[in-house]
């Protein structure tokens, strides 16, 4: 009897891929949910859940908006169509949303960091993008304190 390897799920609908780190290193001031142009054995790789938005941003390029830095790995499932790993993917978002979003990126400080990628109830990959502002290292001290008081605040709340 050979045991096969068990082949990993796919995502239906659900998170794909998540960027906790953003959330401490940015303030977020609003989110946006954006449509993302992908190809076939891009959602594939996606649907397995092994993308990585930590270091990818959003951006302008000729009028139009786009996610940079994204890391999709090639899909093994004995597919012979290659894609750029780390390629620009085209974001999709309403005239009126595109026009904030390139506000917001030209004031002082702020960015547009994706939060993360999600696949909709009709199976249409998303990103969730943050309209952000950088913390300075003081500001994400003060962070780490008061998420340690919390903690420490609700275990003596609990052993009282």
């Amino acid at each position: 009897m050979s045991k096969e390897p068990k082949k990993p799920s796919m995502i239906a609908h659900g998170i794909a891929a998540q960027n906790r780190k953003a959330r401490f290193d940015y303030k977020i001031l609003s989110t946006i949910e954006a449509g993302i142009v992908l190809k076939g054995v891009e959602v594939k790789s996606l649907r397995l859940g092994r993308a990585t938005i930590n270091e990818a941003w959003a951006g302008e390029r000729d009028g139009e908006l786009y996610l940079f830095n994204m890391y999709i790995p090639e899909y093994q499932g004995g597919v012979l169509s290659r894609f750029d790993t780390r390629g620009l993917r085209k974001l999709l978002v309403k005239k009126k949303e595109r026009v904030q979003l390139f506000s917001a990126i030209g004031r002082d400080r702020n960015t547009v960091v994706p939060l993360d990628i999600h696949f909709s109830d009709k199976g249409l990959a998303k990103v969730t993008l943050g309209i952000a502002e950088g913390k300075q290292k003081a500001d994400k001290r003060q962070a780490v304190a008061a998420r340690d008081w919390q903690r420490d605040k609700a275990r003596l709340l609990k052993n009282r």
